[in-house]
């Protein structure tokens, strides 16, 4: 592709070969047969996903990349063996893709360098799928990925964090410098890595959990009995030694306790 169409394509574009196969290389290939790759470009993570034993779908929305694709990756020339099982490409927003329908309801890891704007969306996508989503990697800005990684205690650690670790196992495996891409970015990317719990499901109710996430971080310098206000707290419940807490203090565990309890009065 040439310069004049990567610019076109509004783009960041990976060039570093060695980073693109550790990006790979961060799927360890458990517990699926399906990898779904989202935005491949000009298929730089492509080549070093087909090397896999999975079967590689890639997802594109721009009609100039799957042209790209098509003419870097042609079927005929993709050996179906055991390493490369299949290999397909659709053209289509991944948002707006129904997913369980696209690989029958059967297992598949997610994995991308995901565009900076659309990356949080992205992940939230793959929260509501979890049950078919063993296992998530990818590259977003560096601000994102620490804020999806990081624990109770940190200034940045907030509803992404939370919402994300309820599920997921969260790790943050290396940084990518801006020199990288073509054209370089303004900021560093980092590349983090997702891996299902063996629980995955909350004991609580999952809408109720999240509506007082997210309801607590709108106003994350209040303490509790402050930001949840909205919740009727009663004064009984106001007196339990968690609700003199800021939300960043609170783990996991203790929203999903925390939950329970505003269940527990009928809220």
């Amino acid at each position: 592709m040439s310069v004049k169409a990567k610019k076109h394509l509004g783009q960041h574009f990976l060039i570093d070969e060695s980073i693109a196969k550790n990006i790979a290389d961060a799927l360890k290939g458990n517990g699926y047969k399906h990898i779904l790759e989202i935005g491949p470009g000009m298929g730089v993570l492509t080549k070093y996903l087909l090397q896999k034993k999975s079967k590689l779908t890639v997802m594109e929305l721009d009609r100039e990349s799957v042209a790209y694709l098509h003419e870097t990756f042609p079927l005929e020339h993709i050996k179906l063996d055991t390493t490369k099982k299949h290999f397909e490409i659709i053209e289509g927003d991944f948002l707006k893709k129904n997913i369980q329908e696209v690989f029958n309801k059967e297992q598949v890891a997610i994995i991308g360098n995901f565009p900076y704007n659309i990356s949080t969306q992205i992940v939230f996508k793959a929260i509501e799928n979890r049950e078919f989503v063993p296992e998530f990697a990818g590259m977003f800005q560096k601000e994102v990925a620490k804020r999806i990684a990081e624990k109770e205690g940190s200034k940045v650690y907030g509803i992404l964090s939370v919402l994300t670790q309820a599920f997921f196992d969260v790790e943050y495996l290396f940084t990518v410098p801006p020199a990288v891409f073509d054209p370089p970015p303004k900021v560093d990317s980092g590349v983090i890595r997702f891996t299902r719990k063996e629980n995955y499901t909350l004991p609580v109710d999952e809408k109720l959990f999240f509506r007082v996430v997210k309801t607590a971080f709108n106003q994350r310098r209040k303490m509790l009995r402050s930001s949840l206000k909205s919740f009727n707290l009663s004064d009984t419940l106001k007196a339990d030694p968690i609700f003199t807490k800021r939300p960043e203090q609170l783990s996991v565990t203790a929203f999903i306790l925390l939950t329970q309890k505003i269940a527990a009065h009928g809220i």
